[in-house]
């Protein structure tokens, strides 16, 4: 999965707080491995979450949302970011890239367990993150008719406590499969901050609390913890600043596109 990095505000062009000393301390030209995002993009987010997470050398180049440049074009003919160049070959799509990390550094803080049976169960989160929690939350939010908006509410409700049913006990520890973060957790944590921040804001909707999502609580409570999560978030004002055109409809994002004629999210 993937973002067009050509509709957001040119008020905000570049990553803010925290996520802004990162990007920053991460601009030496002679790296090995480049990732090419825009700041406001959560499938960007991903990738950069799993570079900090496994201490990679990376070199980061935000990509001006109106005007694409010849170098990410070159990388990935859509347009499209996250995109990498690591050791001159481009390669794109999230879900990918999250797993050509593991393979391309393999002593490097692994993100995917070694047992195949651990690693099925986080591919099969990942499909059920990108084929139903993740289409949820931008209808929710694109939606303009409050019954839809419902509807997505509803969605999103079910996926995550699907997830939670799939969750190692809250006694192993936090995430997915207990102790350690995974690629299952990455995938879908950058959509913790934008339904607290996000979903709130435009939609005044919160998820339930009670007994029942504790699991859930306590995952989302490690992740907003995490520091490679900090460290790839921007000020949350000029999140909520991008996401207005979510919000009334009239983005034309790739992801908002998709989620207009109820298509798979590209």
């Amino acid at each position: 999965k993937m973002c067009a990095a050509a509709d957001t505000n040119l008020k905000h062009p570049k990553a803010s707080g925290i996520a802004a000393n990162t990007a920053n301390n991460h601009n030496t030209a002679d790296c090995d491995l480049v990732l090419f995002g825009s700041w406001f993009c959560p499938y960007v987010q991903r990738v950069w979450i799993s570079l900090e997470e496994k201490g990679i050398d990376y070199r980061y180049v935000e990509v001006n949302p109106y005007n694409k440049s010849k170098e990410l074009l070159d990388v990935n003919p859509r347009g499209l970011v996250p995109a990498i160049v690591h050791k001159g070959t481009a390669l794109y799509e999230s879900a990918v890239l999250l797993e050509y990390l593991e393979e391309a550094f393999p002593g490097k803080n692994p993100l995917l367990p070694t047992d195949p049976v651990a690693r099925a169960r986080c591919r099969i989160q990942i499909d059920h993150f990108s084929k139903k929690a993740v289409p949820a939350f931008y209808k929710i939010l694109q939606a303009q008719d409050k019954s839809q908006q419902e509807a997505g509410e509803k969605d999103l409700i079910e996926a995550l406590q699907t997830f939670m049913k799939s969750m190692a006990p809250s006694s192993e520890g936090p995430f997915f499969l207990g102790k350690q973060m995974t690629i299952a957790d990455v995938v879908f944590a950058p959509w913790v901050n934008r339904i607290d921040l996000i979903l709130k804001t435009y939609r005044d909707f919160t998820l339930p609390s009670g007994p029942e999502w504790e699991r859930y609580e306590q995952w989302a409570n490690a992740i907003r913890q995490r520091e490679s999560i900090k460290a790839t978030t921007s000020a949350s004002d000029n999140y909520v600043d991008v996401y207005e055109r979510y919000a009334n409809n009239t983005t034309q994002s790739e992801v908002a596109k998709a989620t207009r004629s109820s298509s798979s999210l590209p």
